[in-house]
């Protein structure tokens, strides 16, 4: 499980399994879990982050994609 980027208690990373799931981030604080499609800066699924969470979470995330994106194409070698 690669850690991509910590901000804030924040853990931005993906999971080795994912292989054939299209590029995607997950965000992990205390128990609640965000992910995110990198195509379109787009939830997929959140645990636990109220509504102005995630509006910040996605603003770190379309800052961050390109990076987020490279590190998903050397891991999964797309």
């Amino acid at each position: 499980m690669p850690v991509i980027l910590r901000w804030r208690g924040h853990r931005f990373l993906f999971y080795s399994r994912e292989i054939g799931e299209p590029p995607h981030i997950h965000v992990l604080k205390d128990a609640k879990q965000l992910k995110v499609w990198l195509a379109d800066i787009r939830v997929a699924r959140n645990v636990g982050f109220a509504t102005h969470e995630v509006n910040d979470i996605l603003g770190v995330v379309a800052e961050n994609r390109r990076k987020f994106l490279e590190a998903w194409n050397d891991y999964f070698g797309n």
